[in-house]
């Protein structure tokens, strides 16, 4: 079921990447949706290590 806090990102992609995506998700198992947010994640986690963590405003940080 669809979380209603989520966020919807909607992008335009050429057809050669979008092609590609799709490839590289079904090779590695997933979604091309699942793989957009792994590679997201991903890049996020990266930054942080390179960086430091980015803190979140408190009108969105994660119920617990």
């Amino acid at each position: 079921m669809r979380n209603k806090d989520n966020k919807h990102l909607g992008i335009e992609v050429d057809p050669e990447l979008h092609f590609k995506l799709h490839y590289i998700s079904k090779y590695e198992g997933r979604s091309a949706n699942a793989q957009i947010l792994y590679l997201i994640r991903k890049c996020i986690k990266e930054f942080e290590q390179a960086e430091g963590t980015i803190e979140l405003p408190s009108d969105i940080k994660k119920q617990a």
